[in-house]
């Protein structure tokens, strides 16, 4: 099946404004996770440390306790624990 140029244009048009309109919920949902850390810190809660504890829950189970065990052995060989 071919593709004529104003097919093409038209095609090529509908990803561009799809992809603009994710961009725009994109900016409107990480204004609300900075909304979200910022009612967290106000509430005593350390932001930074959250945003971890977010990332480590993402991990796979076994990627996460390698890490961990690596982290301990690491420190303990720098006399940290």
């Amino acid at each position: 099946m071919d593709v004529t140029p104003t097919q093409g244009a038209d095609q090529l048009r509908q990803y561009i404004e799809r992809i603009e309109r994710l961009e725009e919920e994109k900016r409107a949902l990480m204004a609300d996770i900075r909304d979200v850390y910022s009612e967290a810190k106000h509430s005593g809660f350390d932001p930074k440390t959250m945003r971890q504890i977010i990332k480590l829950r993402a991990m796979d189970t076994d990627l996460l306790a390698e890490q961990d065990t690596l982290l301990t052995t690491y420190r303990e060989a720098l006399g940290l624990d």
